[in-house]
């Protein structure tokens, strides 16, 4: 039997990199044995171009560049190179996870092929908005012709609990929906001692002291002005820790400012950005939290890539990194204070045996790999294709 063909839908892709991208890419990675996928998205302009060899195909469009903003327009309408792969890829199924033009073209050929649609809800498009326009008027224009995207969706998949909620009360979505966890394809590092040795080694860190890190972009967004503050606390508190930040970002120079300001600069090591995954992993892995305060992110996929070598949240009540997380049985969960958050780091490393339990809960209980969530898409795809019908 042929396998049935997919085409997911996205208004950005690499050489670009963000937590939306990647999820796509896993997905599309681990569904390619079972599914005929085919990613429909952008040609980045300029000099920039994917150089990664993909187990999946790839058909980019003309797109052209939006100069206060960091992503391209994609123009599917006015490239008929696209238009004509589009027209002729006889898809069952359509499958997107951004609301824009792309996204717009792969709905336009499911309507007139009569196959189902499914979605993939990432992101906070009413704080998006508002931060862009400043304006209520225009995010509440912004935001209807969005969700009137997602209204055409067979299904809409959300990231967790805290998103559907949000779509559904908040923004206004009636399609049916489901949640499918994300996830991450870090593994457990097997030389746990060596790995630590070499943090050590490469940032100047005694065995004895306590780590925290953070891993993202170095912007005021992620609320990292509450993990400095926190900082400030813990030093008060005369703990014997360290703080690393690792990733860059257009406010790094603020905060590097604040650290000195507050003379923190004995505490807090900015990293800078670390592609080599093997690193990444042994920060983790050398860190005793994974410190997380963002009020902005839906989710977080670095939840999962700290919880792939046993290390623990510290995240906000009734934000969306704090989705899927019990406090002090798979992570800790804080009030939305500096106070408070400081006091849950030390609550949560004062008990050591507890603290082993919450190590252990979350890689048997949160940890899960990018296999474990695209079965549960691969099921999903299954169930429609099978309740509307496609080509098969």
């Amino acid at each position: 039997m042929d396998k049935l063909k997919v085409g997911i839908f996205i208004d950005a892709f690499f050489p670009m990199i963000d937590g939306v991208i990647n999820v796509v890419d896993n997905h599309a990675k681990a569904l390619s044995d079972k599914l005929d996928i085919t990613v429909f998205t952008l040609r980045p302009c300029g000099k920039r171009q994917d150089t990664i060899a993909h187990p999946y195909k790839v058909v980019r469009c003309k797109s052209m560049p939006v100069f206060f903003l960091d992503y391209d327009l994609p123009l599917p309408s006015l490239d008929r190179k696209f238009k004509k792969a589009l027209k002729e890829s006889k898809l069952d199924l359509v499958y997107f996870h951004s609301p824009m033009t792309v996204a717009k073209a792969g709905i336009k050929y499911a309507k007139k092929h009569n196959i189902p649609i499914v979605s993939h809800m990432h992101s906070q498009f009413k704080k998006d908005y508002y931060r862009a326009t400043r304006s209520k008027l225009l995010t509440k224009l912004l935001l209807r012709g969005t969700m009137k995207v997602f209204n055409q969706s067979d299904c809409a998949v959300a990231v967790n609990e805290f998103t559907e909620e949000l779509f559904v009360k908040e923004y206004g979505l009636k399609a049916p929906t489901r949640v499918i966890y994300n996830a991450t394809d870090m593994l457990p590092i097997k030389d746990e001692e060596k790995a630590k040795k070499e943090i050590n080694e490469k940032f100047n860190l005694s065995e004895n002291e306590k780590v925290f890190c953070y891993v993202g972009r170095i912007n005021k967004l992620k609320n990292i002005d509450m993990i400095i503050d926190s900082v400030l606390k813990l030093k008060e508190k005369s703990l014997n820790f360290k703080l690393l930040l690792v990733g860059d970002g257009g406010d790094r120079e603020y905060f590097e400012n604040k650290v000195k300001k507050l003379d923190l600069q004995d505490k807090v090591i900015f990293a800078g950005r670390i592609s080599d995954k093997d690193i990444l992993k042994s920060i983790y892995l050398r860190s005793d939290l994974f410190v997380f305060p963002s009020e902005y992110d839906t989710d977080g996929l670095v939840r999962y890539e700290a919880a792939s070598q046993g290390t623990p949240s510290v995240v906000l009540e009734g934000t969306g990194a704090a989705s899927g997380i019990k406090d002090f049985e798979t992570g800790f969960v804080s009030k939305n204070d500096v106070t408070a958050f400081a006091d849950k780091i030390l609550e949560a490393i004062e008990d050591e045996d507890r603290y082993k339990v919450v190590c252990k809960n979350v890689r048997t209980k949160f940890y899960r790999t990018w296999q474990d969530s695209a079965d549960e898409v691969y099921k999903l795809i299954e169930e429609l294709t099978n309740k509307y019908g496609g080509r098969k």
